[in-house]
């Protein structure tokens, strides 16, 4: 007569084969969910597909042709404010001191919105990032 199976290690090796099961079956399910998007992608008419890429694409330039907007608009009030500290003996240092102050005051502060400067939406838009913008104006 053979010796019985140990209880641990015939309790452990059923539970494992139970967290494989319960690990294929969730991986089952997601692959079955990415067939399906799959599927319904390629169910649509290649037009459809082309003017949703052509709308993307569109949209992603006009956010570009913005972001380069924003840039010019910024480096020019950058100048402006430099040469305006320049003409009153203010160092381009204390500029950027003083900036730094504001936008933190702005990322940390309860609704500080610098006098007015800064529109609601703005500042929601602000509230949505300010993770990533407290990573940008950190001071250090």
């Amino acid at each position: 007569m053979p010796p019985p199976d140990k209880p641990s290690t015939a309790g452990a090796s059923i539970a494992d084969a139970g967290d494989a099961l319960l690990a294929a079956q969730a991986q089952h399910e997601a692959m079955a969910g990415q067939l399906a998007d799959l599927n319904e992608l390629l169910a649509k008419p290649l037009n459809e597909i082309l003017a949703e890429r052509d709308k993307f694409k569109e949209a992603a330039a006009a956010w570009d042709a913005f972001g380069a907007m924003w840039l010019l608009s910024q480096r020019a009030m950058k100048r402006v404010a430099l040469d305006l500290a320049a003409q009153q003996g203010v160092s381009e240092a204390e500029v950027v001191n003083r900036a730094m102050a504001y936008a933190n005051e702005v990322l940390n502060g309860d609704g500080v919105d610098l006098g007015g400067t800064i529109a609601e939406p703005q500042m929601a838009h602000i509230a949505r990032h300010r993770s990533l913008l407290r990573k940008q104006f950190r001071q250090g």
